[in-house]
């Protein structure tokens, strides 16, 4: 069923290949209760290149709890990044050793959730007021891997939100050996706003982010913040290193799929939406063979028909069957049929 090139090809954009997670110039943010790893399975069927996170999981998670269960993933969802929320160097440390034992390719420090229960575990954007904490936390993870680590963080918080504020964070954090940072180009307020209206009420402010990569050239800097389409996303690579869509590559996860060519220069055919759907047919089997309930995947691929006919018969059918004990991909091939039927109505008419 597959039809893409799995060469690796120059990126159109940048003059050298992009050939490490490290360097690419794409990727989906992490985002909580949505970038699972079945989130991640269905995404690889709609883009191989782009790079995928998981949810922010906490230090103590990863050291005290279930690992298969937490950090699990399946090979087709490289390149693969673990994004941590934490502040002690030595877990931090071990969390890293930990993610580069299970084979993921970057581990991400997050310095950008505002929630109170972030904050009140003292990690998230409220470290971005203690630079030298997150430095000698990034300082530890470099010394105990060979896989890059990188920080995620935003323009500022709180009153600490003067493009001088960022330079020094970035400075101090960099100098620890961080040389990969993305920046959400808003500001967190830590007190007064929830993290849901942190995502919106804040302004964009994309012009700090340009002027970060144009005084830190050395640095590869990534921008994040209200991106919807590749067009954008092309737009912005010519002023910093790469690009980080959140909400819109769940909301529209089709506007990925060609991003292989587009931003990598790859040759090939994209899937087409109900091929996607095919494709996920035998992981649902698997998945549901070992007990997993199917809206637990099928929930991600709601969105997979957006904007397109018979995209709400597609949610109906997922939705309400999905939850039915034993239910299997024989939901997904009804949804299918629905779609079919309905853009065949389309086309006549």
């Amino acid at each position: 069923m597959t039809r893409r090139s799995t060469a690796i090809l120059t990126n159109p954009l940048h003059s050298e290949p992009t050939l490490t997670p490290s360097g690419n110039p794409l990727s989906v943010a992490p985002m909580m209760d949505r970038t699972d790893r079945h989130f991640r399975y269905f995404m690889r069927q709609i883009t191989r290149r782009t790079l995928l996170y998981t949810e922010m999981v906490t230090s103590a998670a990863i050291l005290h709890g279930d690992k298969e269960h937490l950090l699990g993933f399946s090979p087709e969802e490289k390149p693969l990044a673990l994004q941590v929320g934490g502040d002690n160097p030595q877990e931090l440390a071990e969390c890293a050793r930990i993610a580069e034992d299970m084979g993921y390719d970057e581990i991400n420090l997050n310095v950008g959730c505002p929630s109170s229960r972030v904050q009140d575990g003292n990690f998230g954007a409220c470290l971005m007021a203690q630079p030298e904490r997150v430095a000698k936390a990034v300082e530890a993870m470099i010394e105990a891997v060979n896989i890059p680590v990188t920080v995620k963080h935003r323009i500022g918080i709180d009153d600490r939100d003067r493009y001088e504020d960022m330079v020094n964070f970035v400075r101090i954090v960099s100098d620890a050996g961080c040389q990969r940072f993305t920046v959400h180009a808003r500001k967190a307020w830590l007190q007064g706003l929830s993290p849901k209206e942190n995502r919106d009420i804040p302004p964009l402010r994309y012009g700090d982010v340009h002027r970060l990569k144009q005084e830190f050239p050395h640095l590869f800097v990534e921008i994040n913040g209200g991106f919807t389409n590749l067009e954008q996303v092309k737009e912005q690579l010519k002023l910093v290193d790469a690009v980080m869509i959140g909400r819109a590559a769940y909301d529209n996860p089709y506007l990925f799929a060609t991003a292989d060519s587009e931003i990598y220069g790859e040759e090939g055919t994209p899937l087409t939406r109900h091929e996607v759907a095919e494709e996920m047919c035998s992981y649902i089997d698997r998945w549901v063979a070992k007990g997993l309930k199917l809206n637990k995947i099928t929930r991600h691929m709601l969105q997979l028909f957006s904007g397109q006919p018979g995209s709400r018969a597609w949610k109906r059918i997922l939705t309400e069957k999905s939850c039915i004990p034993g239910a299997g991909a024989e939901v997904v091939r009804e949804a299918l049929v629905k779609v079919s039927q309905s853009m065949a109505v389309v086309s006549v008419s």
